[in-house]
């Protein structure tokens, strides 16, 4: 009755049912996991943001790094910003999913060393190619603050980092390859640039412009995100013990299927002859 099993057909649909269990298991965990990680992640920057402002050279250094727990923690540096060696990002959106550019402006502290700060966001202009105008931000000494980041790259971000791009335009901001641009530039003071940079905050933009970016509890891009991925996990795990299920009915509909037309032939042998 079931040797229709072993047909090559059915062979084939047996086998991707086989793969595709531990498949929609393994997703489901995946899912679980980026949940958790979501999770501690909105807890790092929750605790970060409620801190108070510490100096950003004891969070950071001169061709170091930012650790992962001091992420969105809140600092303070003084010192005075370098527009003529101004950046400018690629393909940024505003919290209206407007693309434009973030504004990257070195600031030269005190001691000398340089800090990369995200002054904002602001439109892209018509023409992609020449750099834009960037409203001027405090000039002599200030006090900046910012939520302190970690450097950007591709495998973290999923941003290519693209080549031959137009004058003083970049797609990640990342203090060692921004360094290595300053220097050719001829920015002495690039030689000397801290680890992973700031999103400003304060002081806040003559005339609004650029803008400052939200924090992640106003960004409305992460609104929800948090909990996503624990129903996907479980639609995934759902689709895996779905899987048999649907075997089994593709399986009882054959036996169906062979049996009618077992039953047909016979009944037509069992009619009497027209006279």
């Amino acid at each position: 009755m079931y040797r229709f099993l072993l047909t090559r057909q059915w062979a084939i649909i047996t086998l991707v049912a086989l793969l595709l269990i531990p498949t929609m298991i393994w997703l489901g965990f995946w899912q679980l996991h980026r949940h958790d990680h979501r999770q501690r992640l909105n807890q790092l920057m929750s605790t970060s943001l409620a801190a108070r402002p510490v100096p950003v050279r004891s969070l950071t250094a001169v061709g170091g790094s930012v650790a992962h727990h001091d992420v969105y923690r809140r600092v303070t540096a003084k010192g005075r910003f370098d527009t003529a060696h101004e950046l400018v990002v690629r393909r940024r959106t505003n919290t209206d999913e407007q693309v434009g550019y973030h504004v990257l402006t070195p600031f030269t502290l005190d001691d000398g060393a340089t800090l990369l700060v995200n002054r904002g966001w602001i439109p892209a202009p018509v023409s992609q190619t020449a750099f834009p105008k960037i409203p001027a931000p405090a000039s002599g000494d200030v006090t900046v603050t910012g939520r302190l980041m970690q450097d950007e790259t591709t495998a973290a971000s999923g941003i290519k980092n693209l080549k031959g791009l137009p004058d003083r335009q970049v797609m990640l901001i990342n203090s060692e390859q921004v360094g290595a641009l300053l220097r050719g530039s001829g920015d002495a003071s690039a030689r000397a640039v801290l680890g992973g940079y700031i999103e400003m905050t304060s002081p806040a933009p003559q005339g609004g412009s650029p803008q400052l970016l939200p924090t992640p509890q106003e960004d409305t891009s992460w609104i929800g995100v948090g909990d996503i991925n624990l129903p996907y996990a479980v639609q995934w795990w759902l689709f895996a013990a779905g899987v048999p299920v649907g075997w089994l009915v593709l399986v009882r509909r054959e036996l169906r299927e062979r049996s009618a037309a077992t039953r047909e032939p016979a009944a037509q042998e069992t009619e009497p002859a027209p006279a």
